[in-house]
């Protein structure tokens, strides 16, 4: 960014979204970069994070989380079960669906790739008082709403704009 982009010339909310939207794209490109070094796809690692942060869940809950079709998420789940990454699971209320369960935390790999990031966030927020990381979080949690409403509102103006 150049410095007029993140500079005095900005009022304090556009020089705020500014910055929020390079954290975005610099954790696209952090998150790219892991799933290079892990010999991923991009698509694969999304969902690897997704099921972290989610938890166990049904392919057609990843195929709408991810946009992906299920044919597709079929295929995924098949190349990340094969490296040990999730594993396929009965569902215990409907014999006829299966649950995707993350397997890749206890992966050394997966471990010694965030080691650092993990190392350098603490460092970063050892610096913030306990109610500072409390607004911090609280803004945290409430932007990822937000983003998930955003990305449900495109999905769904996509797939009008494709159906017509």
């Amino acid at each position: 960014m150049s410095s007029e982009q993140t500079g005095q010339t900005m009022d304090p909310q556009e020089r705020f979204t500014t910055l929020m939207r390079g954290l975005g794209t610099r954790t696209i490109l952090y998150q790219q970069n892991v799933a290079s070094s892990l010999g991923l796809y991009n698509n694969d690692f999304i969902s690897v994070d997704l099921l972290y942060e989610k938890g166990p869940i049904t392919a057609g809950e990843l195929s709408k989380l991810t946009g992906l079709a299920t044919g597709s998420i079929t295929a995924l789940v098949d190349r990340l079960e094969k490296i040990g990454y999730v594993r396929r699971q009965n569902d215990p209320t409907d014999r006829r669906r299966v649950i995707i369960v993350p397997e890749y935390e206890s992966k050394e790999e997966i471990k010694n790739t965030y080691e650092p990031l993990n190392k350098a966030m603490l460092d970063l927020i050892s610096s913030y008082t306990a109610e500072e990381l409390d607004l911090i979080t609280q803004f945290l949690g409430k932007a990822c709403t937000v983003l998930d409403e955003q990305i449900h509102d495109l999905s769904t103006t996509t797939r009008n704009k494709s159906n017509s």
